[in-house]
C-alpha cells in the first residue's frame, strides 16, 4: 500500500527490513531510450529483488539535461533526502549509471555513512557476482567488479581486505560505507587493485586460449555450433533443458544462471549440434561485464546459428528483442543466421494473436520450453535453416592462405583434401556467409548442398 504519493515519488508501506531500498530512475528529453521510465524502473526493481533488497520507494525525474554533480536535480536530492528519512531505506539505487564524482556528491549530501548509493551497473555487478558458481564465471565477474570501482576509490575506502563481490551491506561493488586511513592507504588500495585486474586478465586471456582450443577441436568434428541468445529470464535454461535433457539451473528470476553450458543434441534428421546456453542480455549492460565476459560471449560470435529466444508474453517483449539485437550487433553477431523462438505460449489464451505482434522477425517458431509445446517443429527449423547455409564448395587455396583452409576446417564439412605444387585443393560444404571470402579461390560452387545430405 502507498504511504504518500509526492510528485515522481511513490513510498511503499512495508515492514523495515535490513536491506530495504529506494531506486531513483531518470528520463533524459530527447533520449534515444526505447524504453519507456516506469518500464526501467519495473525492470530495476526486480534487480533489486534478485540481488536480496526490498524496494521501499521510487523517485522519478523527467529532466532536459542530467545534472554533471548529482545527476538529478537539486531539489530531487533534498526529495531523496527527505524520502531517506521517511522509510529508512539503507540502499540507494540509481537506473543510470552513475559518474565517481556523481557518486561521491550524492553520499556527500545523505550524509549517512550507512547509506549505500549504488547504480544499475553495481547492482547487476552484485548479482553476478551471487550466480557465477564456476571458476572462470567468477574471474570474470571479480574482474568487471574491479575495473568498475577502481575509478571510484577514495580516501573513504579501507584497505580490500574483503573479496570482490556481495551486495549492499556485503562490501558491495559501490564500495559505499568502507571507511578507512587516508590518503596513503587510497594508493596502495590503487596498486593492489591494477595488480589483482592484470592477474586477473592473464588467467582469463589463459581460460579464453582454451575455450579456443576446445572449439577448434569440435570443429574438427563438423559439429555445427548453436547459441542460445536472448533477453534475461527468456527460458534459455529451460529450452537446453528440454532439448538436452541437461540438469541446467533455471529459475523465474533475472540472471539465474551466467555460466555457459555445452550440450550435444540431435536434430530430427539424425544430424548432431552443440547447444550453448550462454550469459542473458539486459538494457544499460555495463560495458565491463561486456569486456570481462568476453572468452564466454565468443561462444556467440563463433556459433554457425543463433537461437534467440524471446519471452512472447513479457510486456516488453519488442523492447527486449530490440536490445538483444543490439547487443549482438555491439558484440559482432551479425552474419550468423537466426532461428526465434517465441517462448511461454503456454502463459497465453491466444498465442497466435500475441506472436504475431512481433512480426519481422527471422524464422519465428513459437514453443513452451516448459511444457515442450512446439520444441519439435523449432528443432526442424534449425535443422532447415543450418541445411540451407551449406553450400558445396570446390576451392585451390594458395599455401599462404593458410588462414582460409583453417576456417574451412573449423566452420565447414571437408570431404577432399589434396596438397599440390599449385596449393591446397579442397573440397566440401560451407555457410554461405563464407563464401565471398573464398571467391578468389573457387573452383566450382554446387548448388545448395543440403539437398544432397546432412552432415
Amino acid at each position: 500500500m502507498t504511504l504518500g504519493d509526492k510528485r515522481g515519488t511513490r513510498v511503499y508501506d512495508v515492514a523495515p527490513v535490513e536491506e530495504t531500498a529506494l531506486l531513483v530512475g531518470v528520463e533524459i528529453k530527447g533520449s534515444r531510450s526505447i524504453w519507456r521510465l516506469e518500464d526501467s524502473l519495473a525492470e530495476l526493481t526486480r534487480l533489486a529483488e534478485t540481488a536480496g533488497l526490498e524496494v521501499v520507494g521510487v523517485l522519478e525525474q523527467r529532466l532536459d539535461r542530467p545534472s554533471p554533480a548529482t545527476l538529478i536535480g537539486s531539489g530531487k536530492v533534498e526529495e531523496l533526502i527527505a524520502l531517506q528519512a521517511d522509510t529508512q531505506a539503507r540502499v540507494i539505487v540509481f537506473d543510470e549509471e552513475l559518474s565517481p564524482a556523481q557518486q561521491r556528491e550524492i553520499e556527500r549530501a545523505i550524509g549517512d555513512q550507512q547509506v549505500k548509493v549504488l547504480d544499475r551497473t553495481a547492482l547487476i555487478l552484485d548479482i553476478f557476482a551471487q550466480h557465477a558458481h564456476t571458476r572462470d564465471g567468477a574471474l570474470q565477474v571479480e574482474l568487471a567488479q574491479y575495473e568498475y570501482r577502481l575509478p571510484r576509490l577514495t580516501r573513504a575506502w579501507t584497505h580490500l581486505a574483503r573479496q570482490a563481490g556481495g551486495a549492499a551491506g556485503r562490501g558491495g561493488a559501490g564500495g559505499v560505507g568502507l571507511r578507512g586511513p587516508g590518503e596513503t592507504q587510497l594508493e596502495v588500495d590503487r596498486r593492489e587493485i591494477s595488480r589483482r585486474i592484470a592477474h586477473l586478465k592473464q588467467e582469463l586471456e589463459a581460460i579464453r586460449t582454451h575455450r579456443a582450443q576446445y572449439r577448434r577441436r569440435r570443429s574438427r568434428e563438423s559439429i555445427p555450433i548453436v547459441a542460445l541468445v536472448g533477453y534475461t529470464n527468456a527460458g534459455k535454461s529451460t529450452l537446453l533443458n528440454a532439448l538436452s535433457g541437461a540438469n541446467v539451473y533455471a529459475a523465474d528470476q533475472l540472471f539465474a544462471t551466467l555460466d555457459p553450458t555445452t550440450r550435444r543434441i540431435a536434430l530430427p534428421g539424425g544430424r548432431e549440434v552443440l547447444v550453448t546456453d550462454t550469459v542473458g542480455f539486459i538494457q544499460k549492460l555495463p560495458t565491463t561485464l561486456v569486456a570481462a565476459f568476453r572468452a564466454t560471449l565468443e561462444e556467440i560470435t563463433e556459433a554457425d546459428l543463433l537461437l534467440h529466444l524471446v519471452d512472447i508474453t513479457h510486456a516488453n517483449a519488442e523492447q527486449q528483442v530490440i536490445t538483444v539485437m543490439e547487443v549482438l550487433s555491439d558484440l559482432g553477431a551479425t552474419e550468423q543466421p537466426i532461428v526465434t523462438a517465441l517462448n511461454k505460449i503456454d502463459r497465453l489464451p491466444d498465442a497466435e494473436a500475441a506472436c504475431t505482434q512481433l512480426d519481422g522477425l527471422p524464422n519465428t517458431v513459437p514453443i513452451s520450453a516448459l511444457t515442450g509445446q512446439g520444441v519439435s517443429e523449432l528443432l526442424a527449423r534449425v535443422e532447415e535453416v543450418l541445411t540451407e547455409e551449406l553450400m558445396a564448395v570446390e576451392a585451390v587455396l594458395p599455401y599462404a592462405r593458410g588462414d582460409l583452409l583453417a576456417l574451412f576446417h573449423r566452420r565447414g564439412v571437408i570431404t577432399r583434401e589434396d596438397h599440390r605444387a599449385d596449393g591446397t585443393h579442397v573440397a566440401g560444404k560451407l555457410p554461405s556467409r563464407l563464401l565471398p571470402r573464398f571467391e578468389s579461390y573457387l573452383a566450382t560452387r554446387g548448388e545448395n548442398a543440403g539437398r544432397t545430405g546432412r552432415n
